[in-house]
């Protein structure tokens, strides 16, 4: 498992970052603090407080391909 911390601001970023990790085959959650849900999820994603970093879960821990591909979103 991986986590990255990430940053979501804007809703046009959620629906950048979700149409992103939804073309991986991984399992993801978001993290913020005790909430988790599912990173593949918009409305889960705006469930979670945004105004702070939150953490990715990639269940895998080849994910270069992914880390590249968010690299917009990573603090």
């Amino acid at each position: 498992m991986k986590s990255i911390p990430i940053k979501l601001s804007f809703a046009e970023e959620v629906k950048n970052f979700v149409n992103i990790v939804n073309r991986y085959p991984y399992d993801m959650d978001l993290r913020a603090g005790r909430h988790v849900v599912d990173a593949k999820s918009i409305l889960g994603i705006f469930s979670l407080d945004l105004s702070r970093p939150i953490a990715l879960e990639v269940y895998t821990d080849d994910c270069a391909d992914l880390e590249s591909d968010i690299a917009q979103f990573k603090i």
